[in-house]
C-alpha cells in the first residue's frame, strides 16, 4: 500500500509538471524549496517562538562508544510546534518532496525504489552510519 501511495504521488508530479520540464528549473526549484524548509524551521524560532534553540557543547564521557552518541547528544531544540509553524514546515517540505519526485520523474527513477534502497542500506550500517 505505501509503494502504491508513493508512486501515485510521483505519478501525480509528473501530471502537474507542465511548465517546469527542464532539468535547470527542477534542480533550481528543489534547492529553493530546501531553503524555505529551512526559513520556515527559522520562522518558527525567530518571529512566532514556539520553539527555541538552546545550543551549549555538551560534555561527553571519556568512556562514551559511538552507539552511546545517540543518547548523549540532543537537538539543541526546545518547545513545541504551534499549529501554524507545523503547517508552515510541513507544507514547504510537501513541495521539496513535490521536486524530489520530478527530479525522479525527469531522470526515469522511482521515489519509492531510492527509498526501499536506503532503508535497506541504513538497516545495514545501523549506528555505524555517520549521519
Amino acid at each position: 500500500m505505501k509503494d502504491l501511495l508513493c508512486d501515485q504521488f510521483q505519478n501525480t508530479v509528473s501530471e502537474m509538471m507542465l511548465c517546469h520540464r527542464s532539468i535547470l528549473e527542477i534542480l533550481s526549484k528543489l534547492q529553493e524549496s530546501g531553503v524555505r524548509v529551512q526559513r520556515s524551521v527559522v520562522h518558527s524560532v525567530t518571529s512566532c517562538g514556539c520553539q527555541k534553540i538552546v545550543a551549549n557543547k555538551k560534555p561527553l564521557p571519556e568512556n562514551a562508544t559511538f552507539l552511546d552518541l545517540k543518547h548523549l547528544l540532543d537537538s539543541h531544540l526546545s518547545g513545541n510546534l504551534c499549529k501554524n509553524c507545523r503547517d508552515s514546515i510541513e507544507s514547504e517540505i510537501g513541495r521539496s518532496l513535490f521536486y524530489m519526485a520530478a527530479l525522479c520523474n525527469l531522470m526515469e527513477l522511482n521515489l519509492y525504489d531510492i527509498f526501499i534502497k536506503e532503508h535497506k542500506q541504513l538497516e545495514i550500517l545501523r549506528g555505524y552510519n555517520l549521519t
